[in-house]
């Protein structure tokens, strides 16, 4: 019976639950290496100490965390800058995309070419942000949410399983009913 061992299984699984952690980590690092830059080092700034207790709470190790605040606040740190795209999905759902980068105009034609894929193009700023309400660092939609069935459900799915295997995307924010709390 070969391929049947316990650790086939197990490594399968783990290089999954893996995958989910790094990419989460590295995010978390790029919000706190650009706060810390922000706050220049200084634990107790508001918007660093946030970043950090965040990271906490998905356990990201202190090592990471540490070494994310070093990167931030050394004078040879790149510049990250925090962008917002706004698209509108199937059924005229809106979609507001978070993204930290380091190089806009690069970020700017991943998300514009991953968003052509699934047949949605990047709207004008301002474009789908009245559909919001941003509390500090996050959306909430205003009411009415839209509802959405059957194939657009699918695409709209598809659509933010794409952006969130994008590196530089933080949140995505829609104003769906039953998805206005991917932010997270």
């Amino acid at each position: 019976m070969s391929g049947h061992s316990k650790w086939s299984q197990i490594k399968r699984q783990k290089a999954v639950t893996d995958s989910a952690k790094s990419r989460v980590f590295s995010r978390y690092a790029r919000l706190i290496a650009l706060e810390a830059k922000k706050a220049n080092g200084i634990l107790s700034a508001p918007g660093l100490a946030v970043a950090i207790s965040r990271a906490k709470a998905a356990n990201m190790p202190k090592e990471n965390i540490e070494r994310a605040i070093a990167k931030g606040s050394s004078k040879d740190a790149g510049e990250l800058l925090q962008v917002v795209y706004e698209a509108y999905g199937p059924g005229g759902v809106a979609i507001l995309i978070d993204a930290l980068t380091d190089n806009k105009n690069r970020t700017t034609q991943e998300i514009k070419h991953l968003l052509v894929l699934q047949g949605v193009e990047l709207a004008n700023p301002g474009a789908a942000s009245w559909a919001f309400t941003k509390t500090g660092a996050d959306y909430l939609p205003n009411e009415p949410l839209i509802d959405i069935a059957g194939t657009d459900e699918e695409k709209l799915g598809a659509i933010l399983e794409a952006l969130d295997e994008h590196e530089d995307v933080q949140q995505v924010f829609t104003n769906a009913r039953g998805y206005e709390d991917t932010g997270d």
